[in-house]
């Protein structure tokens, strides 16, 4: 009988993560296939090795490849990309909303289209460079997805919208990676050039410029000037587009005040930014819709949970229970928490197994 472990395909970015992932299944002894998506149309004035789907990542990507000894392909999904990230992006933005496009590359890119490309191409299993557990839960007889050994680096926010099919081939080797330090030790001793390559922090499809540049290019209606109001409605100064700000925010708002002032709400269609003190920053809940349960078939009944409101926050003690309103969840903190913002990612976890996630649409 043959030892031989499955086929995986590891999605490379060109980065340390991806690499390294790619480089533990092979000495695992899996049959690994390093595959690159090509997501956005690089423009002249960005930089060569600028973002995880530049050209530079693309040959980064390749060398590493080329080191490991493994077959090295490069995949078309712009128009995928554009049509389920990009178009969200922009869309959310006209609405005064801050979206999260990681996620839905994610649950659309990476875990959808790649994935079923994967297993198109005969492989098994998907494997990324993302720091999360994927693992079986025998009591629940149910796969779930856990937060990572290394809390600083876990990503499960931005991945909670895996189904079971999708988590049951999926490989996330560096979630038992205990620091960033241990990966880029492991991407020495591999002699992959990337070892010390520098984490990219921009969004991909905006390399070279900021989101607000691309967002005057693709939806000039959200830098166009309109008024700050106070939450009395009161005309308190000007702003210089709805782009600019997001809930919680202070900077940009040159609002002359004997006391801070932030962004407590935007209103697109009057393409007004509303302004207040911190205490109007402060919510008891909230509501969410577009909900995924991961851990658990559906909500049954309110339950005790954490939940996370944004990328770098840990997870607070709040109750989660169904809406009125068929498809929506409504979420209490045990405490007030600070800057709910609509359009953000609203992850819910049982210690540390995601329950589930939603889109945050308002605070109550």
């Amino acid at each position: 009988m043959s030892n031989t472990k499955p086929t995986v395909v590891v999605a490379m970015s060109g980065g340390v993560d991806s690499s390294v992932a790619a480089g533990l299944l092979l000495r695992q002894g899996y049959n690994v296939l390093g595959v690159t998506m090509q997501i956005w149309q690089e423009s002249a004035t960005q930089t060569k090795g600028a973002g995880c789907c530049s050209l530079g990542a693309v040959e980064d990507a390749r060398r590493v490849a080329g080191k490991l000894g493994i077959p090295h392909y490069v995949l078309n999904f712009r128009d995928f990309f554009a049509e389920k990230v990009i178009d969200n992006f922009v869309s959310e933005y006209k609405r005064g909303r801050t979206p999260n496009p990681c996620v839905n590359c994610n649950r659309y890119v990476k875990f959808d289209a790649l994935l079923y490309k994967a297993r198109a191409l005969g492989a098994e299993y998907l494997a990324t460079g993302h720091y999360a557990r994927v693992e079986f839960d025998e009591d629940r007889r149910r796969w779930t997805l856990r937060r990572a050994l290394d809390a600083g680096k876990d990503q499960t926010y931005a991945l909670y919208h895996f189904t079971q099919d999708e988590l049951a081939h999926t490989l996330m080797p560096l979630g038992l990676v205990t620091d960033k330090a241990e990966t880029r030790r492991i991407a020495a001793e591999l002699g992959l050039a990337v070892a010390n390559k520098p984490d990219s922090q921009e969004i991909c499809f905006v390399q070279g410029g900021s989101y607000t540049d691309f967002l005057a290019r693709a939806a000039p209606e959200t830098v166009r000037p309109g008024d700050i109001v106070d939450t009395q409605g009161a005309r308190r100064g000007r702003h210089d587009g709805i782009a600019f700000y997001t809930i919680g925010q202070r900077r940009r708002l040159n609002v002359g005040s004997p006391l801070p002032l932030y962004v407590v709400d935007i209103d697109a269609a009057a393409n007004t930014v509303v302004v207040g003190g911190n205490d109007d920053l402060m919510a008891d809940g909230l509501v969410a819709d577009d909900v995924n349960w991961v851990g658990i078939a559906g909500l049954q009944e309110s339950r005790a949970v954490t939940a996370k409101i944004r990328y770098n926050m840990e997870p607070v003690p709040a109750t989660v229970q169904k809406a009125a309103r068929g498809g929506e969840i409504v979420v209490r903190f045990d405490a007030p928490q600070r800057a709910v913002t609509p359009g953000q990612s609203l992850v819910l976890y049982d210690g540390d197994s995601v329950l589930g996630g939603a889109t945050i649409q308002r605070r109550t």
